[in-house]
């Protein structure tokens, strides 16, 4: 396949998410509707090689640092500083999924399968590589099989899930900016700073008429390389996203980057739909025969594991105050991680708010806890869980 047929391809598979995303309230994520279509599409035609065709891989991981530059522009460090709650939620989740896996999976599908699904079911590529290793070590195909199908599947389980919750905090937030509470939507809270206004202003402000799309592009990238080159000094100690991230927070806060920079350049579309393609990559390993093969294990894992989440979910909500549907969407964030949590935050804003103030009132009430629970959980403490969990198997 041509490299224009292949993006066409991919727009086409894109646009039908994000129409029947639109259409159901966000109740099925684009990310949702796409991945089921791309692993279908696969099994009845579709070239395995659709992403190396469409020549597009290694631009959308190249452009991973940037958009995380983006996502820090999106925050105040000010209004995120309750986050501390999310922190603590996030971390609860993933060691209730493992906890459940081990303790009820086991009996009933094998502590061979129970083990290893905390892997990928507590985060993503890095700990199911951990499990992955360990299993081919061992010389345990079918669990090998087994962790990649978990990987592959695990949106179809927490997507749906987040949309849902999410949705339902969507309108209780629109209620609450529709009663002229805009402001102080949560419990204690202080008006929200600025956004447009940096902290400690350390550089100039960039004139508005050379905020031209190049110049913020270069500035977004500028920081992200001096990250991703922080990152490999530091040996690798901190993950280069998340260096991209707290970067992009920073030169945010001294005035270097501009608020929703990526925005202001008209890029963020562009951006994301490359950022999408690693996400459904590994669709193309999903064939109906291991589907079939493992699809008890599978379903067992991932219902243990959302029961152990919904847990949690329910008791930080009496603990903390949230509601218990953001609860459990900060929970089952380790079942997609970014950019899923910045996709399916922004679907539900668009979808559930009618006008541009509504849709930024629910998008500031839920995105900082989905990104730090997202970052939490997939980026970080998935992989200190793996490595103790991998000495069980």
């Amino acid at each position: 396949m041509n490299a224009v047929t292949a993006l066409l391809v991919i727009a086409v598979v894109y646009s039908i998410g994000d129409f029947v995303a639109q259409k159901t309230k966000a109740v099925c994520s684009m990310l949702f509707v796409s991945g089921i279509i791309f692993m279908v599409g696969f099994w009845f035609g579709i070239p395995a090689t659709l992403f190396e065709d469409a020549v597009i891989v290694k631009l959308a991981i190249a452009l991973i640092p940037m958009l995380m530059i983006h996502m820090g522009t999106l925050m105040k460090l000010r209004d995120l500083k309750e986050e501390w709650k999310t922190v603590i939620i996030a971390l609860g989740a993933i060691v209730a999924a493992a906890a459940a896996l081990f303790i009820i999976g086991s009996p009933i599908i094998g502590k061979e399968y129970a083990v290893p699904a905390a892997g990928p079911i507590s985060g993503g590529v890095v700990a199911t590589l951990i499990m992955s290793e360990a299993a081919k070590a061992k010389g345990l195909e079918t669990v090998l099989v087994f962790v990649t199908l978990l990987l592959v599947l695990q949106n179809f389980v927490g997507l749906p899930v987040a949309s849902v919750c999410l949705s339902r905090e969507g309108r209780r937030l629109r209620e609450i900016f529709r009663r002229g509470e805009g402001l102080t939507a949560d419990k204690g809270s202080k008006a929200k700073s600025n956004p447009e206004e940096p902290t400690w202003r350390l550089f100039p402000a960039t004139p508005k008429d050379l905020q031209t799309p190049f110049i913020l592009i270069m500035k977004a990238m500028l920081v992200g390389w001096l990250a991703v080159m922080c990152a490999k000094a530091l040996g690798g100690v901190i993950n280069q996203f998340v260096m991209a991230l707290i970067f992009g927070i920073v030169f945010y806060e001294i005035g270097f980057l501009e608020h929703k920079i990526l925005d202001k350049a008209n890029s963020t579309g562009l951006a994301l739909f490359a950022l999408l393609v690693p996400i459904f990559m590994s669709l193309n390993k999903a064939t109906p025969q291991m589907v079939a093969s493992l699809i008890f294990p599978i379903v067992v894992a991932f219902a243990v594991s959302v029961v152990g989440i919904a847990i949690v979910a329910f008791v930080s909500s009496k603990i903390f105050g949230y509601t218990w549907e953001m609860c459990l969407a900060v929970g089952v964030c380790c079942l997609f991680g970014f950019p899923g949590t910045f996709i399916v935050s922004q679907e539900v804003a668009n979808a559930v708010g009618e006008t541009s103030e509504e849709r930024d009132f629910i998008l500031t009430g839920i995105l900082p806890k989905m990104l730090v629970s997202g970052f939490t959980t997939v980026t970080i403490a998935s992989v200190f869980l793996a490595g103790f969990l991998v000495k069980l198997l």
